[in-house]
């Protein structure tokens, strides 16, 4: 009988130990997204202790990031994505290249992007206001790498890393621009074509910023706004303009923001819109995936008012 019982507990207490295991591996799987065998080896490194076993498995998978970004250095990235959101007084522009536009729609790659330009606007958040007009920004690749997200802390250097040992193809944090403003002077941005993500932020291939002051009462000059920085992401132009600069004799090939018609109705040009709606544009950013980088990447960060 005493034989019977002790044999009878010990199954028990088997079945119960393989039930707890087996919920444990469950629980990191869900947590971690690693494999089967690997959350494994980790549990049974580390006596089934959740938290370390987690720890290891996230240790180990940056370190196999670090070693495959590392060995896929240097190799070409002309695709991938502008991640562009703005706040009251500071807007920002962020472009992380890929190889491959696949990659550029995977929801790692992605994330990446919104945890660069999120830490990108934390930055220029904490930068001191200008005094008047607006404050401009830019920040290289390894200003980029050097910033860390609120989250968990990472520099984006060790996410970065990390994202590329995911997606196995080379990625780089290629630049960020960024509009600080004052009192007075309010931000828009867009992205195109535009994928709204959480808090306002955009994702798309081609991305504005704009500064505008309005000269009128009331907040119906948002929709305006956007509609101009709308214009500027897909016109391509490259000043802002005044009463001195004569319209281009050819319309398509006008260049002067001003003098451009207005890309949502070709009846007004982009001054008429502006008197009409008593804006002044006070600056603007336009930045395309891919894009050659002249100055940006090689100068260090730039801190400059401006008035147009």
């Amino acid at each position: 009988m005493l034989f019977i019982k002790t044999f009878t507990r010990s199954i028990c207490t088997g079945k119960y130990s393989f039930a707890a295991e087996k919920s444990l591996l469950a629980a990191l799987r869900k947590k971690t997204g690693y494999t089967f065998a690997n959350c494994k080896k980790a549990l049974e490194m580390h006596d089934n202790d959740l938290n370390r076993a987690e720890l290891w498995l996230k240790s180990q998978a940056q370190a196999l990031g670090w070693s495959k970004a590392t060995k896929l250095e240097g190799r070409h990235t002309a695709q991938g994505l502008i991640g562009v959101a703005v706040n009251q007084y500071s807007g920002v522009m962020v472009e992380v290249n890929c190889e491959t536009d696949f990659v550029a729609r995977n929801k790692e790659f992605q994330s990446m992007v919104e945890d660069a330009t999120k830490c990108c606007l934390r930055y220029i958040e904490s930068q001191q206001k200008p005094q008047e007009n607006v404050a401009k920004f830019s920040l290289d690749t390894e200003q980029l790498k050097g910033l860390h997200s609120e989250n968990d802390g990472k520099s984006l250097a060790d996410k970065l890393a990390l994202m590329i040992g995911t997606v196995g193809e080379n990625a780089t944090l290629k630049q960020g621009l960024g509009l600080k403003t004052c009192e007075g002077i309010h931000l828009v941005g867009y992205a195109h074509p535009a994928g709204h993500v959480e808090n306002g932020l955009q994702l798309g291939k081609l991305g504005g910023l704009l500064a505008y002051r309005s000269l009128g009462e009331g907040n119906d000059h948002i929709e305006i706004a956007k509609g101009i920085c709308q214009h500027i992401v897909g016109m391509r132009p490259t000043k802002i303009g005044n009463n001195d600069d004569k319209p281009a004799p050819n319309k398509d090939e006008e260049t002067c923001l001003i003098h451009q018609e207005y890309l949502l109705d070709d009846s007004v040009t982009v001054k008429e819109l502006l008197e009409q709606n008593q804006l002044e544009i006070v600056d603007f950013k336009r930045l395309e995936c891919g894009e050659i980088v002249s100055s940006i990447g090689k100068q260090p960060l730039e801190f400059v008012e401006t008035c147009q």
